[in-house]
């Protein structure tokens, strides 16, 4: 995977291009930044259809890291972003993941959790690939458009899932009639668009519990778009069968083990 590192602080790039050095995963730094200003400036001499991974810190002068990622996902809404900060601060967290950010880390960051969220980036990267290749096989006419419908659907929810996402916006924004959406989404997937919502949101929030066993459950709710913890930890408790709270002692007991 193709990536590069944004951070105010020499040392601190220095010290992630040798993390990133060991590895297993093939990772090639194809740019280190000293802002967000010079890293957009720079990505105009890359191929940015290219670019896999940005990590980048949050408070750097000239643009920081908040207004960076908000102009790269606009202009490469594919490329996965992960966050460096020197300071647990939730509101940060809570503005990055707005713009889709893969994940949080606080320096010094611990290279085992960054090479576990890289990995699963590969993993997906993967799935892509082949999902492309399946594509490319001859289908009928009318299952190679359903195909193409509902891909960037789910591509949408999984990307923005913490956003207020409902059907009518959905259809406007792929151009078609909210009961064509409906319909063709349930005869591909077996679920309904809103099911479907949720059962990425729920995931998420288990893989910050998991990852991130600091934040409060609803700072949690709040990053994967439920603004009412109450209603959030039904929901969790109805889909996982514990509450958040159950769920994230059960999870501290497995990483003490």
């Amino acid at each position: 995977m193709k990536l590069i590192l944004v951070d105010d602080e020499e040392m601190i790039r220095l010290g992630m291009e040798k993390i990133l050095s060991k590895s297993e995963l093939n990772l090639q730094i194809v740019g280190s930044f000293s802002n967000g200003l010079m890293a957009l400036m720079g990505l105009d001499k890359l191929n940015i259809n290219d670019l896999d991974v940005v990590i980048t810190d949050i408070k750097m002068p000239g643009m920081d890291g908040l207004k960076f990622i908000e102009k790269l996902s606009e202009a490469a809404p594919q490329v996965e972003i992960i966050i460096l900060s020197g300071f647990n601060d939730f509101e940060y967290a809570r503005q990055a993941m707005r713009f889709g950010v893969k994940d949080y880390f606080l320096k010094p960051v611990d290279k085992f959790e960054l090479f576990e969220v890289l990995k699963r980036i590969s993993d997906q990267k993967q799935e892509n690939i082949q999902e492309l290749k399946g594509m490319e096989r001859v289908q009928e006419p009318q299952e190679q458009h359903e195909h193409y419908v509902i891909e960037p659907l789910k591509q949408i929810i999984e990307k923005e899932y913490n956003k207020m996402l409902d059907l009518e916006s959905l259809s406007e924004r792929l151009g078609f009639s909210t009961s064509y959406l409906s319909k063709h989404f349930k005869q591909e997937t077996g679920s309904t668009i809103t099911d479907y919502l949720i059962q990425i949101r729920i995931q998420k929030a288990k893989q910050f519990i998991d990852d991130h066993p600091n934040l409060k459950i609803y700072e949690i709710a709040h990053l994967v778009g439920y603004p009412d913890p109450v209603y959030f930890n039904k929901l969790f408790k109805k889909i996982v069968l514990l509450t958040p709270k159950e769920y994230k002692d059960r999870s501290r007991l497995k990483g003490l083990l």
